[in-house]
């Protein structure tokens, strides 16, 4: 019978060695991305939310108010609930007559027209973005904020 030939302790070790140094290496580079990710769905949450009331204010003929809850960090139209994730802070300005109590209110009405105001959504870091509603046009834009 020909020799069997296998692996030495000492060639296992090492292979061990340096998956333990991937691992190391890539598991907060992975929970940073996640924490990107989330970040980012946030930001897209809030934009496709005020797109949608302003096409619900256009189609319906009726204004359509977004609540904005920076406490629980939830923005709502009508029935639909948006939950912002906990490592981000929520901020709002709104018209001060709409506003109810700690909720702000940012009401798009049917000719295409908002209450103006806007949102900021900043990161643990202190970097954000302010999104910006345009009391005229309605028009959505975004700004990013204390980025190096």
């Amino acid at each position: 019978m020909p020799p069997v030939r296998g692996f030495t302790l000492l060639e296992l070790l090492a292979a061990l060695a340096i998956a333990g140094l991937v691992l190391a290496v890539s598991v907060p580079a992975s929970v940073r991305l996640y924490e990107s990710m989330q970040y980012r769905e946030a930001v897209r949450d809030v934009l496709t939310l005020f797109a949608s009331a302003r096409y619900t204010a256009i189609t319906s003929g009726h204004a359509q108010d977004v609540e904005i809850h920076p406490a629980s960090r939830e923005l709502r139209l009508n029935n639909t609930v948006k939950q912002l994730p906990g490592d981000v802070r929520l901020s709002v300005d709104s018209a001060r007559e709409l506003n109810r109590g700690e909720v702000g209110i940012i009401r798009f009405y049917p000719e295409g027209g908002t209450s103006g105001g806007g949102v900021s959504i900043e990161n643990a870091n202190g970097s954000g973005v302010k999104i910006t509603v345009d009391w005229l046009l309605g028009r959505v834009s975004q700004e990013k904020y204390g980025f190096n």
